[in-house]
């Protein structure tokens, strides 16, 4: 096997680099994380700005391919290194795939406002003490409602998959700043947190 790297923001707060070393880390497969500061602009720098097609991270890198955008890594990793020789990250059923593939899609398309005003800063260092504005409340009123009809049992679709960890960090936006959710969703969001390759990810250096 090519050895695997995986190029993430040093500060380790991107939820999108978080899925990639999910993948990875579940997987169970070697590879060598790189950092890269976004502060001052290190990816739009040579090497890494030649690495790649859009100089973003995360980044998979495997002999010649160099592959950026999260979903697409996922996808690429489930499919290199498929169940049942390595554990999934994605659901076996076609439907239950689908169905996890449309929630990772929406939490990367949608609630601007409240991305925007309870970034990933608030989940892995402190929270705000700033209130939502009326997009961010509505924002958050959209994801709580979807979540709520989403979460009927320990996982969203029969067995884990990265989708479960992707809507449970935009729900701790919320929930780690102190903004009301249900507590059936707290309860839910804290047990998706105790997973061993999040924890690995909330233990990274965070200098």
């Amino acid at each position: 096997m090519q050895e695997l790297t995986l190029y993430v923001d040093s500060r380790f707060t991107s939820p999108w680099a978080l899925s990639a070393f999910q993948a990875l880390t579940e997987k169970k497969l070697p590879f060598t994380l790189r950092t890269l500061d976004l502060d001052q602009g290190e990816q739009r720098q040579a090497p890494f700005r030649d690495l790649g097609l859009t100089a973003r991270v995360p980044l998979l890198v495997q002999g010649e391919l160099a592959l950026a955008e999260s979903s697409a890594i996922v996808e690429y990793l489930e499919e290199a290194f498929p169940p049942p020789a390595y554990a999934a990250v994605l659901p076996s059923g076609v439907q239950e795939r689908a169905r996890a593939r449309q929630v990772m899609a929406w939490l990367r398309s949608d609630l601007m406002a409240l991305r925007a005003e309870r970034s990933t800063e608030v989940v892995f260092y402190a929270p705000l003490s700033t209130p939502l504005t009326a997009a961010g409340q509505a924002a958050a009123e959209r994801l709580i409602g979807i979540a709520e009809r989403l979460v009927t049992g320990e996982h969203l679709f029969g067995q884990w998959c990265i989708a479960d960890t992707e809507l449970a960090l935009m729900l701790n936006r919320l929930i780690l700043n102190g903004d009301p959710v249900p507590e059936r969703l707290k309860t839910w969001c804290a047990a998706q947190w105790q997973r061993d390759s999040v924890r690995q990810w909330i233990a990274r250096s965070r200098g």
